[in-house]
């Protein structure tokens, strides 16, 4: 690279057609044209050689030039503002980003953005959602059956759990932008993909059940208290089966017109908002009003209740509450008389209860300052069937001659107080309307937590009031009369109203109207946010919306669940269902606050500041108290749908990253107990092999032995770590796309194989390095392996170079050094998969040295997995001539007892014998080839053919020896005592020869070196120097060292012995020797362990750690 350079600058060549229109341009703004603005024949933009011109210059300017060459990944600060400021919600539907088609081609179509505020946005629609269906058909039931006390119990609750629960939606909704998507959006983004999906069905189904409440609502005023005799059935006094088909015919019919609606546009349904909201607003303004005039003035007599002793009487079929009555000065008998009499008042056979019991009429509504909400006080839970009476009132018992339920008014249902929180709690699931439509508002951030916490403290005060107005005013019989029947099918809210209780009536129609059109609208919306994500597979259908953005399929489907929830008849048993739906999501809105806010990510800095973890976990805690409290099997059904939502997108493998704080939770446990881990090593109960896979790669970066990996997950089973590694040799800036290829094929194989666990690639200078680093350094903290997994270099002796066989010596060395076990599969291709299921066979384990107890360890584990399973132990170790081996048998029986291994044992007699002339010539043609490989440097074809020709005349000379003739012993080097200085000088001054031959200039010496030569030392110089100047000849005529011999006489005695007893085995393990002290051994050290496992199938080596893994005690 040079070290100077020079500056040319560049003149701009003048150009007058470009300086007038530069001109121009600082004059005034211009207006592009859609082909650009250097169509036509306008002056194309200068371009230079040194600036590039990708980018236009009014945005990077010749003094951003700096930056120029990173500015498509990092863009100016200008042009990310410029996108900020004009982002744009996805909006839901009531504005829309479409696509109109023209003639010259696609253009969008200008919107305006959202407009909404706080007040219209927010505040509006959830006072809409909450004051609705229960407020005017249940509310008043739910008194008198409760009492006061208990109602305002269950009003707390329920309003402090959503209370709760939006000051947690306030401080995740402004923790940053929020789309369109609503609390799906949100809790999905805090909690991950797999909490997102199922809370987010949830939510859906939730509002699609919300959406058959009102509609069941609004068919039960309208069948009962505005049209009764437009009903198809008719079914005995006391018998819901009537009323519950009507209400299935007429709700098809309802929801099929509120789809026909949503279908055409949900700009109608806001439109009609407003109009349905003003019905809830005066219909409750009706309320007061009513409370307030029957504490001015008395109550009239417009309502009033026909009790028959204390029993209530349904005053639909008559007139006048009396027995008799005197008309043109004769008594003759009543509507009421023939309701309860057979015959004239002479000889008329009556009911005994009737006959023994006066007829008494009382107020319905006796006025605030009555007195009665001291009756009210308390509750009358009955059971189904039950006679609703007045306490207080006299009456004498008596047998009933006619059916009970014939003119009495009757409890529909058994009541109790779950029951009662479970019907009561869809009355204030409507705070996620404002969330819902964070695509319409202006400000999201500052419109939702405001909007919707006035709102749930503006209803929950109406609903508190409300209980105790209804208690004060109205008769406990009438507010027990669930239908109205004691009053003339009026509905008993409406009996308090002011001016009319056709106020109450119509308004609460059109809220339940409204109400389900809103959830009709809603719904869909929420499927398709779900549906668009992609993180369900099945759902995607439902992701496509029609032109006007309206979403179609996911609509249909809506209706069909809806309709599902109509065939149900009663809005006493859809309403438990709901809860159960948004009891769920409530909770997991309130455990993402608190994740949130005890791992102090980074990025959660919410602009709502009024919230803090301990609330989140109350609602959290309160929500999940709610579900058991209002239905426990319904609970358990939620929470299992919920499960296998989200065990189905994990299996599916979301692969989407939201950075939720689930993984920061992860993130924390685990540093946590890996804290923990490194406090202490493990103890010996405690101890799994923890891998370390060494793989070796391909020419094509791909994993060369995958049976490997399928071996490792046959021995793990998932359990413990795993960290599958390999190396690339080089430097990590070069080969950066080749270490990311690796992995992902390695991870691939993984998946392929059923391996669970981590992957890495590690590029270094050569192997060997990365190895011993990926030893070294592998894990974390507590977690880190304890065993290495490598496969066996079967070409080791065709290489034409030796590393392949020097790095797995050095591996071997090192895990030693690190107290590590080793486990090297030899064969390793021909192991079964993760698919083979090994149906007969043994797993036969040598037990030759006692290295810790790994050997029994592993066949155990691997019987864990499915390919194993039906495989036997056998355990074979090996007696001495001095050893008893009975007595080995039953200690070594008695061992596996206490371990609680099952396995058949069996001791191997060695008896010392000569050593053959095979064993001798195997050693000698051992050290020759590797005397003549450190010698000469002969291509592969050489290198083989001088090999061979040294193998056949080592045989011929072995033949011609007698077979009873021993091998001499070769006559060891004894080294001198006395170190010759001229010895030494020698050997240094060879040294420094042959170093000065490889120099352009040598550092002048001195002719005498005074040096201090260790016994070690001088023994390796001589050996070196001897070696050095060894001729063929030399090598032909040496003798094999005595070492050498007897090492390869029990590799060979021990294999013909494992071969015999072990040649059928599924797979074989062995104790692993250990590689030679000295360095110069460790080709024959390999030879050793070829000879060591001839003639074996699938053959493990394994070499312990020296610690115990495995212990007798519990």
């Amino acid at each position: 690279m040079p070290t100077n350079f020079t500056v040319v600058p560049v003149e701009d060549t003048p150009n007058p057609e470009y300086d007038g229109e530069i001109m121009q341009e600082e004059d005034k703004e211009e207006t592009y044209t859609a082909a650009g603005p250097n169509s036509g024949e306008e002056t194309p933009k200068e371009t230079s050689s040194l600036i590039s011109t990708d980018h236009d210059d009014s945005i990077y300017g010749k003094n951003m030039a700096l930056y120029e060459d990173e500015i498509d990944s990092t863009p100016m600060v200008s042009s990310l503002l410029n996108k900020l400021a004009n982002y744009t919600n996805i909006t839901q539907g009531a504005v829309e980003h479409e696509e109109a088609e023209s003639e010259d081609g696609i253009q969008r179509v200008t919107v305006n953005g959202p407009q909404m505020g706080t007040f219209i946005g927010v505040f509006l629609p959830c006072m809409q959602n909450i004051l609705g269906v229960i407020l005017f058909l249940r509310l008043t039931w739910i008194v008198g059956t409760a009492g006061i006390l208990e109602a305002l119990a269950i009003v707390f609750m329920c309003c402090s759990c959503t209370m709760l629960t939006a000051i947690s939606m306030s401080a995740i909704a402004t923790n940053g932008v929020v789309p369109a998507g609503g609390s799906y959006y949100m809790i999905s983004r805090a909690l991950g993909p797999e909490f997102g999906g199922a809370v987010g069905l949830c939510v859906y189904l939730g509002t699609t059940f919300a959406g058959s409440m009102y509609i069941l609502g609004t068919m039960e005023i309208f069948l009962t208290y505005i049209m009764p005799n437009a009903a198809v059935f008719k079914a005995e006094t006391g018998e819901p089966t009537g009323m519950q088909n009507d209400m299935r015919i007429y709700g098809t019919i309802c929801l099929v017109i509120m789809t026909l609606v949503v279908f055409v546009g949900v700009k109608y349904v806001n439109k009609m908002a407003l109009v349905f909201l003003s019905c809830v607003m005066l219909s409750i303004v009706a309320i007061y009003a009513g409370v307030i005039q029957s504490a001015i003035k008395p109550p009239n007599s417009q309502h009033r209740v026909c009790l028959l002793g204390n029993r209530t009487l349904q005053n639909s079929r008559f007139d006048k509450c009396d027995k008799t009555e005197l008309i043109n000065n004769v008594t003759t008998p009543t509507q009421l008389w023939k309701l309860f009499c057979i015959g004239g008042i002479e000889n008329a056979t009556c009911d005994d209860y009737f006959t023994h019991n006066n007829l008494t009429e009382i107020q319905a509504v006796r006025g605030l300052l009555s007195g009665v909400i001291s009756d009210n006080m308390w509750g009358h839970y009955g059971q189904y069937k039950d006679i609703v009476e007045q306490e207080g009132q006299s009456s004498e018992r008596a047998s009933d001659n006619n059916k009970p339920g014939q003119n009495y008014v009757l409890n529909d249902v058994t009541t109790f107080f779950t029951l009662l929180v479970g019907i009561y709690f869809p009355s204030v699931t409507g705070i996620m309307a404002g969330s819902n439509r964070s695509g319409d508002l202006r400000d999201p951030q500052r419109s939702i937590p405001t909007g919707t916490i006035m709102a749930i403290a503006t209803t929950s005060v109406i609903y508190l009031s409300c209980v105790v107005l209804f208690g004060a005013c109205i008769e406990g019989v009438v507010l027990r009369d669930k239908y109205g029947e004691s009053v003339k099918g009026t509905l008993a809210v409406a009996t308090l109203a002011w001016p009319s209780s056709w106020v109450i009536v119509i308004g609460s129609f059109f809220s339940c109207c409204g109400a389900g059109l809103q959830s009709l609208t809603g719904a869909p919306r929420i499927l398709q946010a779900i549906a668009r994500d992609g993180i369900m597979p099945f759902l995607q259908v439902f992701g496509h919306s029609k032109s006007n953005g309206e979403p179609t399929w996911a609509l249909l489907l809506t209706a069909a669940i809806c309709e599902i929830g109509i065939l149900i008849g009663s809005l006493d048993h859809v309403a438990p269902i709901l809860s159960m739906f948004f009891l769920m999501c409530y909770l997991f809105v309130n455990l993402a606050c608190a994740v949130q806010t005890l791992l102090r990510t980074p990025n959660w800095r919410p602009r709502f500041k009024f919230y803090h973890w301990s609330l989140s976990f109350l609602g959290m805690s309160l929500s999940l108290s709610l579900m058991f409290v209002s239905s426990w099997y319904y609970a358990l059904v939620v929470i299992l749908f919920s499960g296998c939502i989200y065990k189905y997108i994990e299996y599916r493998g979301a692969e989407k990253e939201w950075g939720d704080g689930i993984r920061g939770l992860s993130l924390n446990a685990a540093q946590y107990a890996l804290i923990k881990l490194e406090e202490a090593p493990p103890h010996t109960k405690n101890w799994r092999p923890q891998l370390l896979v060494l793989l070796k790669l391909d020419s094509d970066l791909g994993v060369k032995h995958p049976r490997l990996l399928s071996f490792t997950s046959q021995l793990k089973a998932g359990k413990g770590l795993t960290i599958v590694c390999s190396v690339l040799e080089g430097t990590y800036m070069a080969r950066e796309a080749d270490a990311k290829l690796s992995e992902k094929n390695i991870k691939a194989a993984m998946a392929k194989e059923k391996t669970k666990g981590f992957c890495h690639v590690v590029v270094s200078s050569n192997q060997r390095d990365g190895f011993s680093h990926l030893i070294q350094s592998a894990g974390l903290g507590g977690m880190k392996h304890n065993s290495v997994l490598m496969a066996w270099p079967g070409n080791w002796k065709q290489a034409e170079s030796s590393l392949s066989w020097k790095n797995f010596i050095d591996t071997v060395r090192e895990t030693t050094a690190a107290h590590q076990a080793l486990l090297v599969a030899k064969n390793i291709d021909t192991f079964p998969t993760y698919q083979d299921r090994l149906a007969e066979g043994t797993i036969d384990v040598w037990w030759i040295v006692h290295d810790g107890g790994l050997l029994m360890l592993l066949p155990f584990l691997l019987r864990q997995h499915k390919v194993w399973r039906r495989c036997k132990m056998r355990i074979f170790t090996v007696a001495q001539m001095d050893d008893n081996s009975i007595q080995m048998k039953k200690d070594l029986q008695m061992f596996l007892y206490h371990l609680r291994l099952d396995a058949k044992v069996e001791v191997v007699e060695m008896h010392a014998g000569d050593i053959s002339a095979f064993t001798y010539e195997k050693t000698l043609v051992m050290e020759q080839r590797s005397q003549m490989l450190k010698q000469m440097q002969l291509s592969k074809t050489e290198r083989e053919r001088e090999i061979q020709s040294i193998s056949d005349e080592s045989r011929n000379s072995i033949r011609r020896k007698p077979c009873g003739e021993k091998p001499t012993q070769s006559n060891k080097f004894q080294v001198p005592t006395i170190i010759l200085d001229e010895e030494a000088q020698l050997i240094h001054d060879r040294n420094t020869k042959s170093h000065a031959t490889l120099n352009d200039k040598v550092t002048p010496t001195s002719d005498r070196v005074h040096m201090t030569w260790t016994k070690e030392k001088l023994i390796g110089e001589r050996n070196r120097h001897r070696e050095a100047h060894m001729t063929v000849r030399d090598i032909f005529n040496m003798k094999p060292d005595q070492t050498n011999v007897r090492r390869m006489h029990t590799a060979v005695k021990l294999n013909e012995v494992v071969v015999k007893k072990s040649k059928g085995a599924q797979l074989v393990l062995l104790n692993m020797p250990g590689p030679p002290k000295n360095k110069g051994g460790d080709e024959n050290y390999m030879e050793f362990l070829e000879v060591l496992t001839e003639g074996l199938e699938r053959v493990l080596l394994v070499r312990g750690s020296s610690r115990e893994v495995i212990t007798i005690y519990s």
